[in-house]
This record gives C-alpha cells, structure tokens and sequence, in this order.
C-alpha cells in the first residue's frame, strides 16, 4: 500500500523558514512533486525531483525561495521555504509519480499525500 505522509507545515510569520517532509512507502517512484492549493484556488504546481539522479523543477513563482531534496535512505523528499510570504498560505501536498519523466501537471501523478497547512501571517 502506497503511502505519502507530509509534515512540518504550521503557523509562521512573513520571512520565516520552514521545511515540509514527506515520507513515502509502498513502492518506487520515478519522480515526487509538491502543489500547494490556497482557498479558493486551484491546485498549483510547486517543485519536483527526479528520484534517480535528483533533477529538479521549480514554478517561477518559488524559484530561489524554495528548494527541493531528498534523502534515499529515508525515502523522503523535503520542500525548504525561505522567506515566506503571505502568498505562501496554502495546503501543501506532496505527490509521486512511477515514471521518470518530470511533469507540472497533477493528472502525472497517481499518488498523492494528505496534506499539511502552511498559514503566513504578515
């Protein structure tokens, strides 16, 4: 059984850092994602890594502030936010993919954690 367990996310204010985790089990992935969703929007695309060999994708909106990483052993990606801002309120949910090929898109991913919540207060 697949499972995405995501961490680390809570009230912080304007310029503060966090650093979400999530911890997967179950089977091998080729790439993992996280979206962020706020009220009343849409899921967005965040970051994503290439399981093997770690390349990395970033939203334009979040480059620079946020970087994406891995730990093997532990089967567990991380989202680092630095200076965090209002806008950065969301749900931040962390996704797998089986296949290798990077994608922005949500419908790529088949599996999908329960989300933890990130609320920026300025």
């Amino acid at each position: 059984q697949v499972q995405l367990v995501e961490s680390g996310g809570g009230l912080v204010q304007a310029g503060d850092s966090l650093r979400l985790s999530c911890a997967a089990s179950g089977r091998t992935f080729g790439n993992m994602g996280w979206f962020r969703q706020a009220p009343g929007k849409e899921r967005e695309f965040v970051a994503a890594i290439r399981w093997s060999g770690g390349s990395t994708y970033y939203a334009d909106s979040v480059k620079g502030r946020f970087t994406i990483s891995r730990d093997n052993a532990k089967n567990t990606v991380y989202l680092q936010i630095h200076s965090l801002k209002p806008e950065d309120t969301a749900v931040y949910h962390c996704a797998a993919s089986p296949y290798s090929s990077y994608s922005r898109s949500s419908s790529a991913y088949a599996y999908w954690g329960q989300g933890t919540q990130v609320t920026v207060s300025s």
